[in-house]
């Protein structure tokens, strides 16, 4: 279970898409550079990680087999990573995703239906997130112009090449 923040640009799949046509290397670098551009993004999810919910969260929990729990201000940190999601069906194409199952829980918890944990960790509406999505979008702003002028740039080289 993962929570997903998008920046939406027009044309970004096809873009990559080719640029690992053209040299797998591209595609590397774009990657490496998408990840540099949305530092200050990440950072500011990272950031807003400081503690522990709720007491029992940092307790074990298994739910048929599978370890849920404990959640850690370290790994909620450290699960904070950039992707690049180019399938055909993918909703966004440049995510910020909170990859720990704990912390995407406690992201998610209750938006879909009501349930205890949700409860007790507060209202969040559909779609929404309760820590990771605001603080990104706050900081989303400095990173899209750049994003954007990266991209463009890499389109008009991926022109070039063909």
């Amino acid at each position: 279970m993962t929570v997903n923040t998008t920046i939406q640009v027009a044309g970004v799949k096809e873009t990559i898409n080719a640029l690992k046509k053209i040299d797998p290397q591209l595609q590397k670098d774009f990657r490496a550079k998408a990840n540099e551009i949305a530092q200050p993004a990440i950072n500011a999810a990272k950031d807003v990680y400081t503690q522990v919910p709720l007491s029992g969260m940092a307790y074990k929990w298994n739910s048929k087999g599978r370890q849920l729990f404990p959640f850690s201000v370290a790994k909620a940190k450290s699960g904070v990573k950039l992707r690049i999601d180019t399938r055909r069906n993918a909703v966004g194409v440049i995510l910020i995703e909170q990859k720990d199952p704990a912390t995407a829980i406690f992201e998610t918890a209750g938006r879909a239906n009501a349930n205890r944990l949700g409860d007790q960790l507060g209202f969040v509406g559909a779609g929404r997130t309760r820590l990771i999505g605001p603080a990104v979008y706050k900081a989303r702003r400095g990173v899209e112009a750049e994003m954007e002028k990266m991209i463009l740039d890499t389109a008009r080289t991926v022109r070039q090449a063909m």
